[in-house]
This record gives C-alpha cells, sequence and structure tokens, in this order.
C-alpha cells in the first residue's frame, strides 16, 4: 500500500473517531405502529394510518420509517403482532388505541408503547398512556379556578368505569375539590342525587315559608312582596361557587338540567366539565349555558383537519391527530436522545410542542398543557 492510501486511511479513521454521532445519524428511526387496520374499527385505524403518513411528510426525513401491524382491536392478536414488531428489532410502537387492547403487551418488554388511551391506572410497565387524561384536564381546570379566584368547588362523577382515573387524578393535579360526589347515571337517582348535593329541598321549603309569612304578614309592600317570591324556586344558597363535571354527551346535559330543575344556574354558578372535543351540540343549548372546559387547542385542529381533507377528502377524527403528534414527538426525542434505551426516553423531564398543544413528559407519563373554552350565546370562546 503506497503512502498516499495510507494517510487518506488515517485520515478517515481520525474522522469518525472525533465524530461518532454522524453514524447514528445514518441510522434508521423505525417506530412500530399498531392498529385496528381489521374489525369494526379499521375506519379509525385507517385514519390514524393517514395522519401518521402526513407527519413523515411533513418531518421531511429519509430515516424515519413506520412499519404497521393489525390489533384488530383484540387483546391476543395484538400481543402477536407486538411479538412480530419485537422480533424486527422495533423498540417503540404507537398504538394500540384502545385500553382492552394492552392486557398482555407486558410480555413484550423489549418494546416501549405510547397508547392512545387516556387511562393511567393499571398500565404495563412498558405503556405509557399518550390521551388527554384526567389529570392534563384538571390541571387546566385548577387554572381557571384561580384565574377566576374560585373559592369553594365541587366534583361530580358518574358512577361508571373511570372513578378511580378521577380520584388518582385529583391527587396528582393537587386541585383543591370541597367534594367529590359520585352519582348515578339513572335519570330518577340522578335527580334526587342532585336534590341532595343542592340542599334543593331545604331551600323549597325555606321559600314555602317565607311565602306564607308574607301571606300572613301586616307588610305595606306585601302584595309586590309575593310577585317577586312567586317568581322563584327556592330561596336560600348552595354551599359551592363552582361545580366540576366529569361526564359527557346526553349524559352531561341530563346532570346540567338537573342543576337548572334545582335551581343551580350556570348564569350564578361556574359550570366546568371534562373535555368536549368541541361538541357542537353543546353550541345550540342556551339554557345550559355558559359552560366551561378544557381542550385541545382548537385553531391547530382546524388547521390539521384543513391539510387531512385536503389530502384525503374526508374529516380526521381526534386520534388521528394524536397519531401526527406522537410519531412528531418520538422523532423530536430520538434526535435529542436516540432510541438506544427507549426504557429511559420518557424517564428524563422533556416537553414538547405538538398539534394538540405542550407535551410535558416525566417519569413514564405525558401530560398534556390544555386550553379552555367557554360556550356562551351559542358561540365558542378560547379563554387560554
Amino acid at each position: 500500500m503506497n503512502k498516499f492510501f495510507k494517510n487518506i486511511i488515517l485520515l478517515l479513521f481520525g474522522f469518525f473517531l472525533l465524530f461518532p454521532t454522524i453514524v447514528f445519524a445514518e441510522e434508521k428511526i423505525k417506530i412500530g405502529l399498531l392498529v385496528p387496520m381489521t374489525g369494526n374499527d379499521k375506519k379509525l385505524g385507517q385514519q390514524i394510518i393517514k395522519s401518521a403518513r402526513i407527519a413523515l411528510k411533513d418531518i421531511k426525513s429519509e430515516n424515519l420509517e413506520i412499519y404497521l401491524k393489525d390489533t384488530n382491536s383484540n387483546p391476543n392478536k395484538t400481543l402477536k403482532s407486538a411479538i412480530e414488531f419485537q422480533e424486527m428489532g422495533i423498540k417503540i410502537v404507537i398504538g394500540p388505541v384502545f385500553y382492552k387492547s394492552l392486557a398482555f403487551l407486558d410480555e413484550v418488554s423489549e418494546i416501549t408503547f405510547l397508547s392512545f388511551t387516556n387511562k393511567t391506572i393499571n398500565l404495563p410497565r412498558n405503556v405509557i398512556s399518550g390521551g388527554v387524561n384526567a389529570v392534563s384536564q384538571l390541571n387546566a381546570i385548577k387554572k381557571f379556578i384561580k384565574l377566576n379566584k374560585i373559592n369553594k368547588t365541587i366534583l361530580l362523577t358518574p358512577k361508571l368505569d373511570y372513578e378511580n382515573e378521577i380520584r388518582k387524578a385529583i391527587q396528582q393535579s393537587k386541585i383543591k375539590i370541597s367534594k367529590h360526589h359520585i352519582y348515578d347515571t339513572q335519570p330518577t337517582k340522578l335527580t334526587a342525587q342532585i336534590e341532595k348535593i343542592t340542599n334543593y329541598k331545604i331551600r323549597k321549603q325555606n321559600l314555602e315559608d317565607e311565602i306564607k309569612r308574607v301571606e300572613n304578614s301586616d307588610l305595606v309592600d306585601k302584595e309586590k312582596q309575593l310577585e317577586k317570591l312567586n317568581k322563584k324556586y327556592t330561596i336560600g344558597g348552595v354551599n359551592f361557587d363552582a361545580v366540576v363535571i366529569s361526564d359527557f354527551d346526553e349524559s352531561l346535559k341530563s346532570v346540567i338540567t338537573s342543576l337548572l330543575y334545582t335551581d343551580v344556574s350556570p348564569k350564578n354558578k361556574y359550570i366546568i366539565t371534562f373535555n368536549q372535543w368541541f361538541d357542537k351540540s353543546l353550541l345550540e343549548e342556551k339554557t345550559i349555558q355558559p359552560i366551561y372546559y378544557p381542550s385541545i387547542n382548537k385553531k391547530n385542529l382546524n388547521d390539521f383537519e384543513e391539510k387531512f381533507v385536503k389530502e384525503f377528502n374526508e374529516m380526521p377524527n381526534y386520534l388521528s391527530l394524536l397519531s401526527y403528534d406522537l410519531v412528531g414527538l418520538i422523532y423530536y426525542l430520538s434526535l435529542k436522545d436516540g432510541l438506544n434505551d427507549t426504557k429511559k426516553l420518557f424517564q428524563k423531564k422533556n416537553a414538547f410542542k405538538g398539534k394538540i398543544g405542550i407535551f410535558d413528559i416525566e417519569n413514564n407519563r405525558i401530560n398534556h398543557r390544555l386550553n379552555f373554552y367557554q360556550v356562551n350565546n351559542r358561540k365558542l370562546k378560547e379563554i387560554f
């Protein structure tokens, strides 16, 4: 070998010693996407896949690759697909979508899963909840309460399968709740419970007693006072300034209607709910307004919907937006820390700005910094 080629080899060897990260930069970033591609939920899975494709297009990196596997919304099929990912050497997977699909994923210990679920209790150790969880929502509600100097807040939660989620979220968010009531969603039982929570019967009796007192009095303005009293439903206040309702859809409307029946009006008490995903039907329910709730960034959602419709000629669901952000999040973390040790990737404190809003990452948890909205006079207004 002549002297010239020896010098070239030595120069290249020294170059790689000085810049080893260049070799790392050329490594492929492999992400698994584990969604329903068959079965009843395949349309949802297809939209999540399309959203991931948009993310790939926007990131514009030749080193980023996404591999697809089917869950069929079935825990056994999910496990089979996850094992196939593990055999391919994939260490980080977006999905599954549903909580029930997580059941056996602790058997695939080499992979970290970023699930779409918003549940945080009883997750396998290698699963991180990526959905908009109760802690994120209560953090935003806590901020709203502080901004409006609300002194006494009660929380109403339906007797369903997420009571413990809410209890855990209260502890983690450190929100001040004076009383947490669990209610039955059956209409007759619900009304009776709301009456008890608002002391409705006592307040109703107070009104009846006051009407009798005025009727039996010699007051000069007796007729005028009776006219005023007969326009009332109750006398006496309730022992709270705001009520937070962790419910949705028609069940939420039933609770607010029961509050109206017991003379607790959104006009004089703050009615706050959990994330309603910009439910348009709430805009039409003028009698239950104003109401307030935390949610993702509406402007970013509109921009993403416009992009999705332009690309695929269909409206995306909200999980599609989360899919887009999770691809971006993994890419961001891979550039920052690499994907060699995915088990530690979500341990360190990090923040990532996505379309949903800002992701806060620490101790294998993802929380979202949510915006806050008011629905009033059939209009949606951003509070923060």
